[in-house]
């Protein structure tokens, strides 16, 4: 096998992301600006206080805050400045949290977002596609209408009002669970097994609310494309030469699984954005609670700083799939040398 037309599509491939990926954090750095409002003038105004009014002081305050976050220069220049210390690995330092630095504030809360979120999505993803899959096996079976009817409730109800209604059923009334955070306040993270207990006992109401409500469209999903595949000329040409239901099956199944995995890829790449609302709802410490947080302080370097990250990892879970599907299907490569 040649590997010059796949190392073309996928140089092709990388350029058109590298171009798209700095068109997009283009626009993260334009639309935090164009948003109304001050965001330095809470930090001014608690200074003012710190300096009892004086007018000195608060102008010198205000030249350095100025100085520091950039806001003082044409926006070209702030733009310029942006990249360079974003490509260095330097996000800022966060107006809401100052003085500290936005990097130091997202790391700590990337684990609490892929340790709720990548097992969510992988068992919401495995849960879909099998029923799916079952659901059209067993077509116009009391199998397929419960799962079809199931899926098609779970996947119109929000994940933040299932998590909310859980709050209420097991945490309010019934009092099994608790209704917030990762661990219980005052609780020092630590590798003991009271604390996985804890951190347990907090993870499940958040982890359901979002399995329940991912894994109805994965299965709808799945539904539609094995039936499609079972009635495709292969599966009906094999059935005619008396191969096996289970076996015309499989690979009906198998061929319905690689739209199914793109779409598992670009998933697990938004993870880091996490599920916004359903972190809000439990007040879980990820990065979607973050981003909230900015959003409603105008935290401009927090905002930037968890956006490019998350848009980096969207394109590199991107790349990786065409770099997947150009390993295992020769049409999708060998068809950039037509």
């Amino acid at each position: 096998m040649t590997f010059k037309p796949m190392l073309k599509f996928l140089l092709r491939r990388f350029v058109f992301l590298l171009v798209t990926y700095i068109v997009a954090t283009t626009i993260v750095f334009i639309l935090p600006r164009i948003i109304p409002g001050n965001p330095l003038a809470q930090m001014l105004s608690n200074l003012s206080r710190v300096a009892q009014a004086n007018p000195e002081a608060i102008r010198a305050a205000e030249k350095t805050l100025m100085e520091e976050f950039g806001v003082d220069k044409p926006i070209l220049v702030q733009y310029g400045q942006f990249i360079l210390k974003a490509l260095k690995g330097d996000l800022g330092t966060s107006i809401s949290y100052y003085p500290r630095k936005v990097i130091d504030l997202i790391v700590p809360v990337i684990p609490w977002t892929l340790v709720l979120l990548l097992p969510a999505t992988l068992v919401a993803w495995i849960l879909g596609n099998t029923l799916g899959a079952m659901a059209a096996y067993r077509r116009n079976t009391w199998i397929d209408k419960g799962v079809l009817t199931a899926a098609l409730i779970v996947s119109q109800i929000p994940y933040y009002w299932l998590g909310m209604i859980f709050i209420f059923l097991f945490g309010v009334k019934l009092g099994w669970l608790p209704v917030q955070g990762a661990y219980s306040q005052g609780t020092i993270p630590s590798f003991s097994w009271e604390f996985f207990v804890d951190a347990l006992k907090h993870y499940i109401m958040p982890f359901a609310s979002i399995v329940l409500s991912a894994m109805g469209g994965w299965a709808i999903g799945m539904r539609v494309m094995v039936i499609n595949e079972l009635g495709s000329d292969y599966a009906l040409f094999s059935e005619y030469l008396g191969m096996k239901d289970k076996r015309i099956f499989k690979y009906a199944f198998r061929n319905s699984l690689l739209p199914q995995i793109t779409g598992l890829a670009l998933n697990l790449g938004t993870v880091l954005g996490g599920s916004l609302i359903t972190e809000i709802v439990f007040n879980y410490p990820g990065t979607g609670y973050l981003l909230f947080k900015a959003l409603t302080t105008l935290d401009y370097p927090m905002i930037q700083g968890i956006f490019v990250i998350l848009i980096a990892s969207v394109y590199l879970a991107n790349f990786l799939v065409d770099f997947l599907y150009a390993w295992i299907d020769p049409r999708i490569r060998l068809g950039q040398e037509e």
